[in-house]
């Protein structure tokens, strides 16, 4: 290139800064005084431009004392780990009354004081963390620091967004469910089981947009009470919906705290009780006749799968698979019917009409209970126990966990990311990040 560019003619000058410079690395308030590439990765050196200062407790105009040398990491450049020199001013309050002697530059925007990484490397970070499902080993590879340095330089942007009683506000529709955070001796690191509590409200488009609200220890109704009475009385009064599985120990803190909210039992595992039940018959069925559990060969054993299948979704082939083994033997019958008996259960939730699905589900309460087979009648018995929950399905526009179980896997992605956790709070603050749980400043790169 025989003439040099705007850049490369104004860089040279100490009288002045480089605008296409400070716009590339975008700091914004300092200017970029030298780059240097080094094995380690990039390092920018920046000062703010000279400036009159006041002293912040007198007001006095304040005398220079030199400059202090910040080392900051930032995100990654070009492909290579960056770190930040930052050039603070220092000065001092010439006031002798005054109780301040001499005080240092501060920008929150480049770097809150004594931290560690950069601003924009720890909304980077924790972007990473959400959108990305990065790990902080990963990260801290990436920013060629440790892990104690990412994680103690983002916590207490997690533990501050936590904190904050704003973001269980517009909450109608509550979903709740437990999972297994370890699975070492809770004698180490305590209860096994978290309750989960998810904002299952729907937006202006009547979609699911399922967050994370947050995880407690422990797995019982005192446990939900507890946290619904943390949240105040505006909070309970606001929810409308409260999903659940068929576990009586929060149906009953839905009932003491949230009287005037609709308990919904969760369709996906009324399903399921219904496939468990007929597992269990063909269980029984087959020791009954052959004395041994399912082998190869067996009838019975040979149409497990498809006894899992909704029937419409049954090709020609399964259809005859199943009534050649319900045919080979006429003590197979009662498995035949448990699985006619769940494809009603079924039938109830995938009808179109919502009006018609309640009919079905209340026939499937009716008749049930008086059912021959006794692991029909015992689903029966439990549907009639749960009969509001199961038939406020059909009131509710469809209410139901799911958003809750997405969530549920995001929590296990993020685990197994991370390979486990040992401590509690980190991770109940990891997945109310991963889980959309918390309000964050979006990234500035």
């Amino acid at each position: 290139m025989s003439e040099p560019t705007a850049c490369a003619a104004r860089c040279p000058h100490d009288d002045a800064y480089c605008d296409n410079c400070d716009r590339l690395v975008g700091l914004p308030g300092v200017h970029v005084i030298d780059v240097d590439r080094r094995p380690a990765g990039l390092v920018v050196e920046v000062e703010s431009p000279p400036a009159v200062m006041g002293c912040p407790t007198c007001g006095v105009v304040a005398r220079s004392h030199g400059r202090r040398t910040v080392t900051l990491v930032d995100i990654p450049c070009f492909g290579a780990p960056t770190r930040v020199r930052w050039r603070k001013r220092t000065w001092t309050c010439p006031e002798p009354s005054c109780p301040v002697g001499a005080f240092t530059e501060q920008d929150t925007g480049i770097a809150n004081p004594r931290a560690m990484l950069t601003t924009r490397a720890c909304r980077w970070a924790t972007e990473q963390v959400r959108r990305e499902h990065a790990s902080i080993a990963g990260l801290a590879r990436q920013l060629a620091t440790t892990w104690r340095t990412v994680w103690t330089s983002i916590e207490p942007i997690l533990a501050r967004a936590a904190a904050d009683e704003s973001r269980f506000t517009g909450v109608t529709t509550l979903g709740v469910d437990e999972h297994l955070w370890h699975h070492v001796s809770p004698r180490k690191r305590g209860p096994k089981e978290l309750t989960g509590m998810v904002d299952l409200t729907r937006d202006k488009d009547g979609r699911v947009r399922a967050r994370l609200l947050d995880l407690v220890p422990g797995r019982s109704g005192t446990v939900y009470k507890t946290w619904l009475d943390q949240r105040g009385k505006t909070f309970k009064q606001r929810v409308e919906v409260a999903t659940l599985d068929p576990f009586r120990g929060y149906k009953n803190a839905i009932d003491d705290k949230l009287a005037d909210a609709t308990a919904v039992l969760d369709a996906f595992h009324v399903v399921a009780l219904a496939g468990r039940a007929v597992d269990e018959v063909r269980r029984r069925v087959q020791q009954e006749i052959h004395g041994h559990r399912g082998r190869s060969g067996d009838p019975l054993y040979g149409i497990r799968n498809i006894l899992r299948c909704a029937a419409e979704r049954l090709t020609d082939k399964q259809h005859a698979r199943l009534a050649a083994a319900i045919a080979a033997d006429e003590r197979h019958d009662a498995v035949h019917i448990a699985w006619q008996c769940a494809q009603r259960v079924r039938a109830a939730y995938a009808h179109p009409d919502p009006a018609r699905g309640r009919e079905l589900a209340e026939q499937v309460v009716a008749t049930f209970p008086t059912c021959p087979i006794p692991e029909i009648a015992r689903l029966g018995r439990t549907f009639k126990q749960w009969k509001d929950a199961f038939l406020a399905y059909f009131e509710t526009g469809r209410a139901s966990n799911g958003g809750t179980e997405a969530v549920n896997g995001l929590i296990e992605l993020h685990r197994r990311i991370a390979r486990g956790f040992r401590n509690r709070e980190n991770y109940r603050l990891r997945m109310l990040l991963v889980g959309g749980g918390l309000t964050l400043d979006p990234p500035q790169v």
